[in-house]
């Protein structure tokens, strides 16, 4: 059995339909909540895999949100390691920082959906296995991150370039893949985008939930190729 290690770090920005799926090929799923003080393990041996989802801070809000700074180690240990690591979103600029790529203010805050596009790498990675060139993803933040040296750009689009990278066994998405109906209404309830934002995900929702679990599976499956990899039969002698 597969065991995902799930680091939170807000109550509304859960897995989603990342969760649904996990739940589905039965994984030994085990959530850090973070944002509520639980702390990160110790032992990275414990988990096959990691996912760092969303938050509403920023990563250099290391004052305000203490365990930013502890996850970033994290992270970098997880990483190092070569262990799958699947960042989105403020989960992704996390990873870029445990890279040391910088993490800055981009040029303006996006919000909505939008097209973005494999790139040559992208095409070619285990990760976009069967997923077309060109996808309508959601977004929300207002960072953008460089790809870490050693890294490859992955997935980009015309009004923020830097959408996804891979670097090593780790992936960082800046858009919302796991995004659900329930979670657009908790995020947009209280912004005049709500209306157009959830017409627009109702229009698109199978094609969407497709991508998604297209997503989904060809990470476990890179994360089924590391543990084969890593396996170490036993001396018999």
């Amino acid at each position: 059995m597969t065991r995902v290690l799930i680091v939170e770090h807000a109550e509304a920005e859960g897995p989603g339909t990342l969760g649904d799926f996990l739940r589905d090929v039965e994984a030994d799923v085990r959530t850090i909540r973070v944002f509520k003080g639980d702390p990160l393990p110790d032992d990275i041996g414990s988990f096959d895999a990691l996912v760092s989802m969303g938050g509403p801070m920023n990563v250099y809000e290391e004052g305000k949100y203490p365990f930013l700074r502890e996850e970033t180690e994290f992270l970098r240990r997880v990483i190092n390691a070569n262990i799958p690591t699947l960042g989105i979103c403020l989960g992704a600029q996390l990873i870029a920082k445990a890279c040391y790529a910088p993490v800055i203010k981009a040029s303006h805050k996006d919000v909505g959906w939008r097209s973005v596009s494999l790139t040559n790498a992208g095409s070619k990675d285990i990760l976009f296995e069967g997923i077309p060139g060109t996808m309508q993803v959601f977004q929300w933040h207002e960072d953008t991150f460089d790809v870490p040296y050693g890294g490859k750009l992955i997935v980009t689009s015309g009004t923020c370039p830097n959408q996804a990278f891979r670097y090593r066994n780790a992936y960082a998405l800046q858009f919302h893949v796991e995004v659900t109906r329930g979670m657009l209404l908790d995020w947009l309830d209280t912004t005049p985008l709500c209306e157009e934002c959830v017409r627009t995900f109702e229009k698109i929702e199978g094609t969407l939930y497709t991508q998604a679990k297209m997503i989904y599976s060809n990470f476990l499956w890179l994360v089924d190729l590391h543990r084969r990899a890593s396996f170490q039969p036993r001396n018999n002698k």
